[in-house]
């Protein structure tokens, strides 16, 4: 029986994130550039995308470029920015005719102008979509985002429109850049490493981890179902005891 075929649809998770790591590794095996692998994840993207929208899934978030890896070589960064522009253009057909609404989270405005308008046009574009919501993390780190949220918050109370008391975990993931969106249930990292890299930090406190080995150029259909599955064999009890959840 095939994963796919495992697939409880009743019990999907609503939110999954997902750390696509090891297009580095993946090209450098292959004895080419880094960019060969980020021009090669695309193909991952897309089957992804297509995987959860065709199960149900109302939501993916994908860790595209975090604040960190402004630091990698310029070469290597200006590369991804251009493959961004390119792979939004040429995706906004295909994420309209599959009734998906494009996000995005991160510090955006820190993104090169022409790669900025093009997010911002497709998101526009797409923006009635209702069959699953695609956030891309991009120019993101979670670190950056609670401190943000924090700034926000501290300028409302300064301005007397909240109160300190007013001040729960509710109303603090009201001004976190993913303060539409449900939690994720399910977090998937590629690659092999065991680490969630200033991803999410506040919203995967009560998610599942899921890790494997596979590198993400080679991430297809049937990973993402061998993920769910493993994700549905799991007891959440959220801090009960088995009997209470039972």
């Amino acid at each position: 029986m095939s994963f796919k075929e495992q697939i409880n649809i009743s019990k999907l998770p609503r939110h999954i994130a997902v750390i696509m790591d090891g297009n580095g590794r993946w090209a450098k095996e292959k004895g080419k550039l880094r960019v060969f692998g980020h021009k090669n994840g695309v193909v991952a993207v897309r089957e992804t995308v297509e995987a959860a929208a065709e199960l149900g899934v109302e939501n993916l978030t994908l860790y595209a470029f975090s604040t960190e890896n402004w630091n990698r070589p310029k070469l290597e960064v200006s590369a991804l920015m251009e493959l961004l522009v390119s792979t939004i253009s040429k995706e906004t057909k295909t994420l309209m005719k599959n009734n998906v609404r494009l996000n995005a989270i991160g510090d955006l405005k820190a993104l090169p102008r022409r790669c900025y308008e093009e997010l911002q046009e497709a998101m526009n574009t797409t923006a009635g979509n209702t069959r699953l919501t695609l956030t891309l993390a991009l120019s993101y780190s979670s670190r950056w985002e609670i401190t943000d949220a924090v700034k926000k918050i501290t300028e409302e109370v300064k301005a007397g429109k909240l109160d300190t008391q007013d001040i729960n975990e509710k109303l603090f993931s009201s001004y976190l850049s993913t303060g539409d969106l449900p939690d994720p249930e399910l977090m998937i990292r590629t690659s092999g490493e065991h680490r969630i890299s200033n991803y999410l930090l506040w919203q995967l406190a009560y998610a599942e981890l899921y890790f494997t080995s596979t590198l993400w150029p080679d991430f297809r259909k049937e990973d993402l179902y061998e993920a769910i599955v493993n994700y549905q064999q799991r007891e959440r009890r959220f801090g009960l005891t088995s009997e209470q959840v039972g």
